[in-house]
Formats: C-alpha cells, sequence, structure tokens
C-alpha cells in the first residue's frame, strides 16, 4: 500500500502544477513570476561579474 502511495505521488504533483500553470496564465501572473526571476537572475550575475574584478584587483595587489 505504502509503494503504490509512492508510485501516486508524481501524477498528483503534476496535476497539481498543470492547474496552477494554467491559472497562473489565464491571471496574466506568469509574466510577473518570469520578471521577477528574470530580475534575480540578473543581479546574481552581476553580484559575480562584481566579485571577480575585486578578486582580480586583490590578485593583481598581492602578485606586486
Amino acid at each position: 500500500c505504502g509503494s503504490a502511495l509512492l508510485l501516486l505521488i508524481p501524477a498528483l504533483v503534476s496535476a497539481q502544477a498543470n492547474e496552477m500553470d494554467s491559472v497562473m496564465v489565464k491571471n496574466g501572473k506568469i509574466y510577473v513570476v518570469v520578471a521577477v526571476l528574470a530580475v534575480i537572475l540578473v543581479g546574481i550575475i552581476l553580484y559575480l561579474l562584481s566579485m571577480e574584478r575585486k578578486l582580480k584587483k586583490l590578485e593583481n595587489t598581492e602578485k606586486r
């Protein structure tokens, strides 16, 4: 009985995800989610680039 439940979990999660996707698309909120994720991704990339520049500067001063 327990293994049958474990086999049904992915199907239940998939069904809930499909319902959530259709609701998000219908309400137009999917674009808000995509925009927020894009802003977060750009922020992380900019942070990593700035850290890289700072590390290069520190390495160059250390070599001298």
